[in-house]
């Protein structure tokens, strides 16, 4: 898990830096790493920006409720969704409403022309529930790993 733990940090670290905390041989490092890749622990390798510096500080969460929940329906919804530039994450819910979007956008402005030219375009949307982010106050990447 301390292997985990460090990429997770820094997913850039070389594997002498990485071997040498783990206690293990660069080898035998490196076997794990490649290991932990082929059997999709590890996901994938990214940079994160910083929303605010590229000009997209706005965060929105957007509740979808769906005129229909049959399985070619949801398939339908989601194929379209994902193809949304600024739907960051969306996650299919049970309770009060079907989708949880997380919409990233420059403003109010730029979140109307998001809401009026996509989200409300999207097949079988019944009803949205917009609710703007004042402030971030935690956002994490690193799972929490025993």
């Amino acid at each position: 898990m301390s292997r985990l733990r460090e990429l997770q940090r820094n997913g850039r670290i070389r594997n002498i830096e990485l071997a040498a905390r783990a206690n293990l041989s660069e080898s035998a490092c490196l076997r794990r790493v490649k290991l932990l890749e082929h059997t999709g622990v590890i996901d994938s390798y990214t940079m994160n920006l910083d929303q605010s510096a590229v000009g997209l500080p706005g965060n929105v969460f957007a509740e979808i409720t769906l005129v229909s929940q049959k399985r070619e329906d949801l398939d339908v919804f989601e194929t379209a969704v994902a193809r949304v530039p600024e739907v960051m994450e969306c996650y299919l819910l049970a309770g009060e409403y079907d989708y949880l979007l997380r919409v990233v956008v420059e403003d109010a402005i730029d979140y109307e022309r998001v809401h009026h030219e996509s989200l409300t375009a999207l097949p079988g949307v019944a009803r949205i529930k917009s609710s703007f982010s004042l402030r971030t106050i935690t956002k994490r990447q690193d799972l929490p790993l025993g």
